[in-house]
């Protein structure tokens, strides 16, 4: 009979000047996984956070290990090249870029305090790490991978020994990572005494506003929740010059973070009930073209909300995108020879995927994090312009991405269909 192994990967998720180039792969690839899986979550009215970039970066370093039929079908759901480094020399220096974002609201900070004003930075946190099983096989190769291009260093634990242990050492360091935004991330009985690793990567986010809301304007004022009847939420409201564009049945306003860098990007539906059809007509193009509008004249109303869903767990989805030899389906099939040596009676393949967000909007700017955790078993259009300043009251179930403007990356990306 086959033995059976565990083997979990967490990623909960922060630059030398790169060409576009550089991180076009990673921040493509995000991209358009985050839609498939905001795709295929985004069910029913709840509301719904996600962090792409979080899910990424675990599975990149999963995809790492992966070799044969398992690698080719990884690449193709993760929108991954299948051959060669590229993929991860372009994670690289995506989380260069993002570090070195974070580094010059600094400077703006500082500047901006001697002037009297805003005196906050962007927070923009990422660590990855691999809590490996004492004294198991893992290939040299794929441990200096991971640590040459995510900078994850491996920490033996013993999982045998002590299963719950582990688990609740992995979560706290998961914790501190993202300032205590996610606890628990892997659950009860996710790590047991046949689990082999845990490759984790945190991210954690705070970013004050380039202008900041008036905490005086703000009052409660109509959102149709779940697209009905309205009811009175806690609303913000400024005029200023936002990234604005209009599409036959919905509008993108922008909201620039401190630095311009990083942005706020609301999808708003024209109709109360239009959520569905706009998430139908969710593409990474359109994400793309949401990193490159024109500032106009806006007068805006937006919720204030804050969404701590809990814990996803991601493994049928990503099965249901096409993701499945890396699940041993059908047994057998899963190869991860790359990450350890596959032998005939055991082998590894993916258990499940768990990942956890958090995310809050308010004047001063936005608070988020992300944690995924990947867990393993060894089995033996282009927008338009507008001529006039609009008014866009944000005053019913949309869209929202937390987006890196240079490379067009969505960190965070969901939706608001319940404010309170």
């Amino acid at each position: 009979m086959n033995q059976k192994w565990i083997l979990i990967f967490a990623a909960v998720a922060a630059f030398t000047p790169l060409r576009a180039a550089d991180f076009d792969l990673a921040a493509g690839a995000t991209n358009h996984l985050g839609i498939d899986l905001h795709r295929q979550l985004a069910r029913g009215e709840e509301n719904l956070c996600l962090s792409p970039y979080s899910i990424q970066s675990a599975l990149a370093m999963t995809f790492a290990g992966a070799d044969g039929d398992t690698r080719t079908e990884m690449a193709r759901v993760l929108h991954f090249p299948s051959d060669g480094d590229a993929i991860h020399w372009s994670f690289a220096a995506l989380q260069r870029s993002l570090e070195e974002m974070s580094k010059k609201t600094a400077t703006i900070a500082e500047q901006s305090k001697k002037g009297g004003g805003p005196s906050e930075p962007i927070t923009l946190a990422i660590a990855n790490r691999l809590f490996a099983q004492s004294g198991y096989d893992f290939r040299d190769p794929f441990r200096e991978l991971v640590k040459k291009f995510y900078g994850a260093p491996f920490e033996t634990l013993e999982f045998k020994k002590d299963p719950d242990g582990s688990r609740q050492h992995i979560n706290k360091w998961v914790a501190d990572q993202t300032r205590d935004r996610i606890r628990d991330l892997i659950p009860q009985g996710g790590i047991k005494e046949l689990t082999r690793l845990v490759l984790a990567n945190a991210i954690y986010l705070k970013a004050p506003w380039q202008s900041e809301f008036n905490d005086a304007v703000t009052k409660p004022k109509p959102f149709h929740v779940h697209g009905a009847a309205p009811v009175n939420v806690s609303t913000m409201a400024q005029r200023k010059q936002f990234g604005y564009a209009k599409r036959d049945d919905f509008v993108v306003v922008a909201l620039p973070y401190s630095g311009g860098e990083l942005q706020f990007v609301i999808l708003l539906p024209d109709q109360a009930n239009g959520l569905a059809k706009l998430e139908s007509k969710l593409s990474a193009d359109l994400l793309t073209q949401c990193a490159k509008l024109e500032p106009q004249d806006v007068d805006l109303e937006l919720p204030k909300f804050k969404i701590e869903p809990p814990t996803i767990p991601l493994g049928e989805t990503l099965q249901a995108l096409g993701m499945k030899t890396a699940f041993d389906v059908p047994q057998g099939s899963a190869n991860f020879d790359k990450m350890s040596p596959r032998k005939p009676d055991k082998y590894l393949a993916i258990s499940n995927v768990f990942h956890k967000t958090f995310i809050a909007v308010d004047e001063k700017g936005t608070e988020a994090a992300a944690a995924t955790a990947v867990v393993m078993m060894e089995v033996s259009a282009r927008l338009e312009k507008p001529k006039q300043p609009i008014e866009v009251k944000v005053d019913r179930p949309f869209l929202y991405a937390i987006q890196d403007i240079p490379s067009a990356a969505c960190l965070f990306i969901g939706r608001v269909t319940d404010p309170r």
